[in-house]
């Protein structure tokens, strides 16, 4: 049986006058992780409802081994340092995925 799926959470906060540093910061970053990490499936970067210096980082990976490789790395604390100085607080999260529900969209020519 192979290794799970895996999200890893990252809860921040981030100040207000900081804020436009993360968002760019992060835009300068996302489609290099995206296109170019082995393992990594996708990310969201969430603004609490309530508290606007409260952030969500999620990402999901391939197996939890491919986030932790990465993480090891010099060129990963490299890339994601800009981004990094803008928290003034940060919690760091790693699950493994154990079931998931999708809504499933209906495939053309498929009759309701």
């Amino acid at each position: 049986m192979s290794a799970p799926q895996a999200r890893v959470v990252f809860l921040i906060r981030v100040p207000a006058e900081r804020r436009q540093d993360f968002l760019d910061a992060y835009d300068k970053i996302r489609f290099l992780v995206a296109e170019g990490v082995p393992g990594h499936v996708k990310d969201q970067v969430c603004q609490s409802a309530t508290d606007p210096e409260q952030w969500l980082i999620t990402s999901e990976w391939r197996r939890l081994a491919d986030f932790e490789a990465w993480e090891e790395t010099q060129a990963h604390r490299d890339l994601v340092k800009p981004m990094r100085d803008c928290f003034t607080e940060a919690r760091s999260l790693r699950f493994h995925i154990r079931t998931s529900t999708a809504h499933e969209t209906a495939h053309e020519g498929d009759t309701p």
